[in-house]
């Protein structure tokens, strides 16, 4: 069976780093798809939850920004949970194992034109320039 999804959005807020209780990191944040026009010319936006953990977790908060346009891959998941009042809930989100950045990153004050720094990163990631992909 497969279970594979590929959005292309942006991030509606700053995505923020958790701890889980056995020291895993993992972040979260909504994802804004915009569907094809309707028949009468008006866009439609889906807000998709998209979950992820480890590395790319730790990459995804120190390099992501709200409004940034990226592209995730990764698996539909559904959790279920009670709310407080007793009430049964599903949740649907997407689990990311690839991001990538297709917006250039926003210039700080104290960048040029001619400065085109690259983020730092860790050795044991792989960072693809031009795309400025990364992967877990």
């Amino acid at each position: 069976m497969l279970n594979r999804v590929i959005l292309i959005g942006r991030l509606t807020k700053q995505p923020e780093l958790r701890i889980t209780p056995s020291s895993v990191s993992v972040t979260s944040f909504t994802l804004a798809v915009d569907r094809k026009p309707n028949q009468a010319g008006q866009k439609e936006t889906d807000f998709i939850d998209v979950v992820v953990f480890g590395k790319l977790a730790e990459i995804t908060c120190k390099y992501m920004d709200k409004g940034r346009l990226v592209a995730v891959e990764g698996r539909l998941q559904t959790r279920t949970f009670e709310t407080k009042d007793g009430q049964k809930r599903k949740a649907w989100e997407v689990v990311a194992d690839s991001i990538e950045f297709l917006s250039p990153r926003p210039r700080t004050k104290d960048e040029t034109l001619n400065d085109v720094s690259q983020p730092e990163f860790q050795e044991d990631e792989e960072y693809d320039p031009e795309k400025e992909t990364f992967k877990e």
